[in-house]
């Protein structure tokens, strides 16, 4: 494959399990086409065409040629310095790493994060929040998480790449969108009365009995395994978190249990108080079930992986 189709085969997979839907999201992308026909042209110059066929700013080849022939890649979940100086010394022992992908981004895809929020909208009117408060509270959040990004050193691991000839991949809300789905349709496919029993049930997907075995597994972080259920929510996409007075509104919703990847402890703390049951799945293992789909994709079309950076790999095609 060369590095054009993994990026391709990525943003393919990453639509058909976006929360909206496939046909909300090329919607999407005739507005943005319609939006740059409408820009002045010393405006036009500064325009991310790249949104014309991929939705998702957080996921772009951030350094190498795209016609690379790509034989076996390092994988993880984060890929800075550190991780491209491995390739680079791996590579000085023959691997033959041809492309480090890693899940969390960097350069303009880490600069971009608010971009992708706007998925959760939709997946909180879902749930049943009023579209134009999580609208409203999205928006919210959207600039305090770009006022909190706008400082970060974003090309640190892109400079470092380019420096040692490394390409680098990033596939963020891409492979959070393959593992909310997944997620969502286990989930989906049972009943269940108590917290404790969602719990026994996530402890048996793969990546999360490795997880526990590693004391980074799932648990619950507001109620109980007593508590009982009531409509669940899987939050695996978007991003990063929502805003607390976001969750307040799920609260309103009568949403009874949140399964996220992780929380934040202000978020936990207002949880507690409106009696909204909270899964927190761990990170690196929750990360890695979106990460794995697409890895399989990759090794069915003779790809080799080698997993690094938290990425426990499972496979689920033999």
């Amino acid at each position: 494959m060369t590095l054009q189709e993994l990026y391709e085969l990525g943003v393919e997979m990453g639509m058909k399990a976006d929360p909206r839907g496939l046909s909300s999201v090329k919607r999407l992308l005739e507005k943005r086409k319609k939006s740059f026909a409408d820009l002045p042209e010393k405006k036009k110059i500064f325009f991310d065409k790249e949104s014309f066929t991929n939705p998702y700013s957080d996921s772009r080849i951030l350094f190498g040629d795209p016609k690379l022939l790509v034989k076996k890649v390092m994988v993880g979940i984060d890929a800075d310095g550190a991780e491209i100086l491995i390739a680079d010394r791996l590579n000085q022992k023959s691997e033959g790493i041809d492309l480090v992908i890693s899940h969390h981004p960097s350069g303009h895809a880490l600069a971009s994060l608010d971009e992708v929020m706007d998925v959760q909208v939709d997946m909180f009117a879902q749930a049943g929040v009023p579209v134009n408060v999580a609208h409203s509270l999205f928006d919210q959040r959207k600039s305090a998480v770009k006022r909190k990004i706008g400082p970060i050193n974003h090309s640190q691991a892109v400079d470092a790449a380019r420096l040692l000839n490394i390409p680098l991949l990033a596939l963020h809300t891409i492979w959070d969108n393959v593992g909310n789905h997944f997620m969502s349709e286990f989930i989906g496919k049972k009943k269940f009365d108590t917290v404790g029993e969602i719990l026994d049930a996530i402890n048996e997907i793969p990546e999360f009995t490795e997880a526990v075995k590693g004391k980074a597994g799932p648990s619950i972080v507001s109620g109980s395994e007593k508590s009982r259920a009531g409509k669940i929510v899987v939050s695996f996409t978007g991003g990063t978190n929502p805003s607390k007075e976001l969750y307040v509104e799920m609260a309103k919703a009568g949403i009874g249990t949140i399964i996220e990847m992780h929380v934040p402890e202000d978020a936990v703390l207002e949880l507690r108080k409106l009696h909204i049951n909270v899964i927190d799945c761990g990170h690196m293992a929750a990360d890695s079930i979106g990460a794995n789909l697409y890895l399989d994709q990759l090794e069915k079309r003779g790809v080799e992986v080698i997993p690094c950076s938290g990425l426990i790999r499972v496979k689920r095609i033999k």
